[in-house]
């Protein structure tokens, strides 16, 4: 075929009719000027192809595939290519051969496959892009999950203050040890551990210095003990999990290694700060135990050792638990007790040693205990001092004792007082002459008829308020009485400035009496009743079983005597009977 002189002149104004029937069939990210340059290469490549000898085809599939490639990609910018080719390519460059026609039909043609198989495999590219895109954003997606899964349990099973495991952690460690399937046959131990009075070195120091110096305690125990895990329960409280104790040794070993690294002092922005700790201590076979068991023994054994000074270990008694859990149970059972009514007063008589009659009674306080019988007051007192609970059972006794007392007035003579012990939180508290005044008007019993007993730790304490409530008791005509004197401090003083109206002596100086020549303590016993006689006052000596001592008593001046030589403790009813 021949070329005309100026057939590559008119692929400019081809190439630009070209652009303008491309012109909004696809996004194109370049210029029209850029565009115009591409289609007139490729209009060259085509005029050149029509012009060879002999027709190559695969011109056609290049052009397509640079079209496709160039992002003319859509089945409109394919037909108006085909379009403009095969009506202005032949002309505007002068073309001119035998079969150019034919020529040009297999060009196009070869256009068209090339332009499906370019779309085919571009689209099957950025199908395996996205695939990969994909495949890549999954793993970059669960390697940050992974990750944040990680921060988050990191974050909710250490404490953010010393990085300890926390007690989540602990717990969940405490569990596998003693429920997991390789525990079989081991035995785990645990040291409770508690810092000694930190409250003082956060007082002292502040907060900031309190919490480098538990920072430095915590990294100081886990270095002592590892590998032991160690946690933080919080506050001042940590505790360390032996796993696979070989026996008792193990576990004090443990609480001696970290009791002697937390006693060295720690420089804290240059504040040299000590701290001292305890620990309690459990070891046991898993298969004896439950992780809520043995935390529970390790924190009563921490208990044992913060009451003996601190500064130590104590190991867990099963005996020693046993007791003090009975004496919970019993505390606890004292609110249900009242309500259910399972309280009862007896009394003992206060008998005159001069002639014998009947002066009053001291209200003892029995329970009637669904389980274990009748208790004594040395069973559950003390236990209601240590809780509180003394001031609605001192309160409910108060009140029972004045109800029941009024009662014997039907008697002939003068019916006796009742005596009703105070203990130290009842004098204490605040309305307790209101609460006495309200009883009397409402059980009619005469204030003279009404003896309260404190002991003379009672008033050692520099409070005022308990003496002016017993000085407007005393204006009432309630009668004061100081119980087991002489065994407590024996400050003369307050004999001087409270309204006392009756000294107890204490059983323990009566006992003295049973001896056949005078001992100390008969003299001792003349003495305070001389001295409470020099101050207008009575004395009932406690703890008379014999006639013996009542007659030495006799003897020595002894106003009252209290005991079972007058009588044991007996009901309301049995009183009543006495008087008439």
């Amino acid at each position: 075929m021949g070329e005309p002189p100026d057939g590559r002149s008119n692929a400019g104004p081809f190439a630009r009719a070209w652009a303008k029937a491309l012109s909004g069939t696809s996004y194109l990210p370049m210029t029209n000027a850029q565009l115009e340059t591409l289609l007139q290469r490729l209009t060259d490549q085509l005029a050149e192809a029509l012009r060879a000898e002999p027709l190559d085809l695969r011109v056609g599939h290049r052009v397509a595939d640079e079209l496709v490639g160039a992002h003319i990609a859509s089945a409109e910018a394919l037909g108006r290519t085909v379009e403009v080719i095969q009506l202005r390519l032949i002309r505007d460059l002068d073309l001119v051969a035998d079969d150019i026609s034919d020529r040009m039909a297999r060009l196009l043609a070869a256009v068209a496959t090339g332009y499906a198989r370019a779309l085919r495999d571009r689209t099957l590219d950025e199908q395996e892009a996205i695939r990969r895109a994909a495949l890549t954003a999954r793993v970059e997606a669960e390697q940050a999950l992974r990750a944040s899964e990680a921060r988050f349990r990191h974050q909710a099973t250490h404490d953010p203050l010393t990085d300890l495991p926390n007690r989540t952690l602990f717990a969940e460690r405490l569990a596998a040890a003693v429920d997991g399937p390789a525990s079989r046959g081991r035995r785990v131990g645990l040291c409770f551990l508690d810092l000694d009075r930190f409250k003082r070195i956060n007082d002292s120091y502040g907060h900031q210095i309190g919490d480098r110096a538990l920072v430095a305690a915590a990294r100081r125990l886990r270095r002592a003990v590892e590998p032991h895990l160690v946690a933080r329960l919080g506050g001042d409280a940590f505790v360390v999990l032996v796993e696979k104790s070989t026996g008792t040794g193990d576990v004090v070993a443990v609480a001696e290694a970290a009791l002697a690294t937390l006693s060295e002092p720690v420089v804290v922005d240059g504040n040299d700060v000590t701290v001292t700790a305890s620990v309690g201590i459990v070891e046991r076979r898993v298969a004896d135990t439950s992780p809520d068991d043995l935390m529970r023994a390790a924190g009563s054994t921490l208990h044992w050792a913060k009451t003996a000074g601190g500064a130590r270990w104590a190991l867990y008694d099963a005996e020693r638990d046993g007791r003090e859990q009975a004496r919970q149970a019993l505390s606890a059972a004292i609110p249900v007790g009242l309500e259910r009514g399972e309280f009862y007063l007896d009394y003992q008589p206060l008998t005159s040693l001069h002639d014998g009659s009947l002066l009053g009674v001291e209200a003892l306080v029995r329970w009637r205990h669904p389980q274990l019988g009748v208790l004594r007051p040395d069973s559950f007192i003390g236990l209601a001092e240590e809780t509180g609970l003394i001031v609605p059972l001192g309160g409910w006794v108060l009140a029972e004792a004045c109800r029941e007392a009024v009662g014997w007035a039907a008697g002939a003579g003068e019916p006796p007082y009742v005596s009703v012990n105070l203990a130290v939180r009842q004098v204490h508290r605040p309305g307790l002459v209101q609460e006495v005044r309200a009883l009397l008007r409402r059980t009619g019993l005469p204030p003279n008829r009404l003896q309260l007993e404190i002991t003379e730790s009672t008033m050692m304490s520099t409070a005022e308020e308990p003496v002016r409530a017993l000085r407007a008791l005393a204006d009432l005509g309630v009668r004061i009485a100081i119980d087991d004197f002489g065994t407590g401090y024996s400050n003369l003083a307050y004999l001087r400035d409270l309204p006392v109206t009756e000294l107890k002596v204490a059983g323990e100086f009566v006992r003295g009496l049973r001896a056949p020549e005078p001992r100390a303590d008969e003299r001792i016993l003349a003495s305070l009743v001389s001295l409470a006689h020099a101050l207008d006052l009575t004395v009932t000596a406690e703890g008379v079983e014999t006639g013996g001592q009542a007659d030495r008593l006799r003897a020595i001046g002894c106003d009252a005597g209290q005991g079972w030589h007058f009588g044991r403790p007996a009901s309301a009813d049995h009183i009543l009977a006495r008087i008439r």
